[in-house]
């Protein structure tokens, strides 16, 4: 079974080879709140870690959302950019259906900065 790993700027990964499925993580769409609007990234666009790609719009806020490793934007969740409800799949499933893009790795060993599921949850609990 794949293994999530997380970003300290609250974005997951799930590893498909030498592709990363992008997303938020539970407690990012809990900050956020209802989810209203996406901008997904642009397909074939070159992205460096760190480098912000995305945004998403709540209610509440907008935030910017980084590239977790660095790569091309192989695929982006077209099902997001539908309509306002469409983007609630992020706060109903942001592990899952929620996910945003998938980047296409030119350096796969930066995913070893990432914190798997307990170190996340360790570092949630340190504030």
């Amino acid at each position: 079974m794949a293994e999530y790993l997380y970003s300290k700027d609250h974005q997951w990964i799930l590893m498909e080879g030498n592709s990363a499925r992008v997303g938020i993580s539970e407690f990012a769409q809990s900050e956020l709140g209802e989810i209203a609007f996406v901008e997904l990234p642009t397909v074939g666009r070159r992205v460096e870690r760190g480098e912000t790609v995305c945004s998403v719009d709540s209610l509440k806020s907008t935030s910017e959302i980084y590239a977790p490793v660095s790569g091309i934007i192989a695929q982006v969740n077209e099902t997001l950019t539908t309509d306002e409800k469409a983007c609630a799949i992020i706060n109903a499933d942001p592990l899952g259906r929620g996910w945003l893009f998938v980047v296409e790795m030119s350096q796969p060993g930066e995913v070893q900065d990432m914190l798997n599921h307990e170190q996340y949850n360790r570092y949630l609990e340190s504030g």
